[in-house]
């Protein structure tokens, strides 16, 4: 057994900080400087933290590298299956030509490019993340647009930056059930406190989204739109995190934003020039062909619906696989203060192929293959098309969860994990960043709880805060590191047809909106943790 070691060769806490984060900076200068693709960046991250882990943690070469095999098998299954599949789910709809009616419906509701945004991707991509999440809500939302007429690099910065404030509740609550797992901390509370920080941002990103296309001017053109969603979405997102809990949160306050915005559609159209403009081109289509394009999203909806019944989800987990990871389960210890007292690390592997959100989605796409009568060469040759699409994405979705793998075992997460807590006073609003670097490393919001769940709660008792208000600041903090993600960057890019040049660009475009949200996340947990501890729990 190797025991991790969070100040290794008895360095301060700042130098140790400063060499774990090394794999990070390695990633934000490939992308953002050197503007090399994702998948190219992420591998050498990849070998930069198998580095830092071997020669300054001192992990033994085996243990890191078989971290790393475990990142990288978690990255192509749960996550690449359920992007390969909802990526599949949208080509089937283009060959098809069913996509070509949706474009022809959303514009017959409105033309304009800002509301198509708020519809397809805020409220839309909120209900996808609430029923299958992991990057389905941008891979569907993404393609849509660009569907639509938005450039490939406009429609993914504009569904990267709508992810944001549904994703805590994302997969059916998933996110904040795993950090009520790893905390302890009860259910109810921790999904009360969630959607009251998260709430004020669902305020604000729908405004945000349209400030970012189109400047104050076009905002102003559609800020009755703009209230109406984010109001919609915010008040159903804080009476049922608060009412009934984090299952259906993001479903109902999605159900919510498009029925009131298409209600609000029916009497009201922008007044810019723009608006007047599009409205002339508006095209109707017949209910039976509309029915029959929506088809394969209804399929989407009623497979993820079934898979989350309990009976049936158990049924499906029956045939389920776990098992130990071969050379790392139990064999890296955990010491305070991350974890209580000394702990071994588990490294389960689970391989739900039948319960898994991805096949729940395959089950959409050849039921729609059956409907639309799709002959099997063509839909053959769509899958093989996908896969080739996807190819680059999943290596990259591969090499950054082998990183942030690798990043856990070795101690180097918890290390910069510490630093933060160092803050203080000021932790409340550096807690947040916590998540949103959790989420960065892993892409997703559910990892960064398992990862700095425990670790919010032991800083926020050593510094006599609210443990659970802590703990859902990680969790809301998280949500805007989801835009910055390289797989989140990977999955927009191939969903769109992007060139993988514009990747770095889109990081950089995504990454100033993702620090100054995030930023805000951090002011409103300061706010609840000095202003008004009342108002949480």
């Amino acid at each position: 057994m190797w025991q991790q070691n969070y100040y290794p060769h008895g360095v301060s806490l700042a130098i140790t900080a400063v060499i774990a984060a090394i794999p990070i900076f390695v990633l934000l200068v490939l992308l953002g400087v050197a503007r090399k693709p994702a998948w190219v960046s992420s591998l050498l991250g990849l070998a930069a933290a198998i580095f830092v882990a071997i020669f300054w943690y001192g992990m033994p070469a085996a243990l890191t590298l078989s971290s790393a095999a475990y990142g990288a098998a978690f990255g192509l299954f749960p996550i690449g299956w359920i992007v390969f599949t909802a990526i599949l789910l949208y080509r089937l709809t283009v060959e098809c030509g069913k996509f070509e009616i949706i474009r022809n419906y959303v514009g017959g509701l409105t033309p304009d490019h800002r509301l198509q945004a708020l519809l397809i991707a805020f409220a839309f991509g909120a209900f996808l993340e609430g029923a299958c999440g992991f990057g389905t809500p941008v891979a569907i939302a993404a393609a849509m647009l660009a569907g639509l007429g938005f450039s490939p690099f406009y429609a993914a910065g504009i569904c990267l930056l709508a992810n944001t404030s549904p994703v805590a509740f994302g997969a059916i609550g998933i996110p904040v059930v795993t950090l009520h797992g790893i905390t302890g901390i009860p259910l109810p509370i921790l999904s009360a406190n969630v959607g009251r920080i998260c709430a004020p941002i669902s305020l604000v990103v729908p405004a945000y989204l349209v400030l970012v296309m189109s400047g104050f001017r076009g905002l102003r053109a559609v800020m009755p739109a703009v209230v109406t969603c984010g109001v919609s979405f915010a008040v159903a997102q804080i009476l049922i995190s608060n009412l009934i809990g984090p299952y259906l949160t993001d479903i109902i306050g999605s159900l919510a934003a498009i029925s009131a915005v298409v209600l609000l559609l029916r009497f009201w159209a922008p007044a810019d020039a723009a608006g007047q403009e599009q409205l002339n081109r508006r095209e109707y289509v017949q209910r039976g062909e509309l029915i029959s394009a929506w088809m394969p999203y209804g399929f989407l909806v009623l497979f993820v619906l079934l898979w989350g019944i309990s009976p049936i989800k158990a049924a499906l987990d029956s045939v389920t696989t776990a098992f130990h990871w071969p050379a790392l389960h139990n064999l890296v210890i955990r010491t305070a203060p991350i974890v209580r007292t000394k702990a071994p690390y588990p490294a389960m592997y689970t391989f739900n192929l039948l319960s898994s959100s991805g096949t729940a989605c395959m089950f959409a796409v050849i039921a729609s293959a059956i409907a639309l009568r799709l002959p099997l060469p063509r839909f053959a040759s769509i899958f093989m098309t996908t896969l080739r699409q996807l190819a680059l994405a999943l290596v990259t979705i591969a090499a950054v969860l082998a990183l942030a793998f690798v990043m856990n075992y070795s101690g180097a997460t918890t290390s910069l994990g510490l630093a933060f807590a160092a803050t203080g006073f000021l932790f409340p609003f550096f807690s947040p960043l916590l998540g949103w670097l959790g989420v960065f490393l892993t892409g997703s919001d559910t990892s960064a709880n398992a990862l700095f769940g425990n670790l919010q709660v032991v800083t926020a008792n050593a510094l006599h805060l609210k443990p659970a208000l802590m703990a859902a600041a990680n969790s809301s903090g998280g949500v805007m590191g989801k835009m910055i993600s390289l797989q989140s960057i990977a999955v927009a890019a191939a969903a769109t047809g992007m060139p993988q040049s514009d990747e770095p660009k889109l990081f950089r475009h995504t990454l100033r909106h993702s620090i100054f949200l995030v930023s805000i996340v951090g002011l409103i947990s300061l706010f609840y943790a000095y202003v008004m501890p009342q108002w949480v729990k």
